[in-house]
């Protein structure tokens, strides 16, 4: 299982977008390339901010940090790697901004 500590004050706002079920923010998760930091992060999230933005360069803010956590025995080395992440905000009205 892997969690995720997310700075919601960071959320680039003009990144959310409506869908069928509410408003999203994309997420991508990289891993660490010296694998865990200090704090014992596995990598960190970005906000995908849309294929027209990342097309002409500019990249999502740094949001978080993530973590692997629950894994029986040795965590393997990590790879370098990314995964994206798509999620819903149903009630956006507790959310600060």
């Amino acid at each position: 299982m892997r969690t995720a500590n997310i700075n919601v004050t960071k959320i680039d706002k003009t990144a959310l977008y409506e869908g069928k079920n509410g408003k999203y923010l994309s997420l991508v998760f990289f891993d660490n390339k010296d694998g865990p930091d200090q704090f014992e992060n596995d990598g960190f999230v970005t906000q995908d901010l849309g294929k027209e933005r990342r097309m002409a360069g500019e990249k999502g803010p740094i949001i978080g940090n993530w973590k692997e956590v629950g894994t029986k025995g040795p965590t393997p080395a990590p790879t370098r790697q990314e995964s994206s992440v798509i999620v819903s905000i149903e009630d956006d009205s507790s959310i600060p901004f």
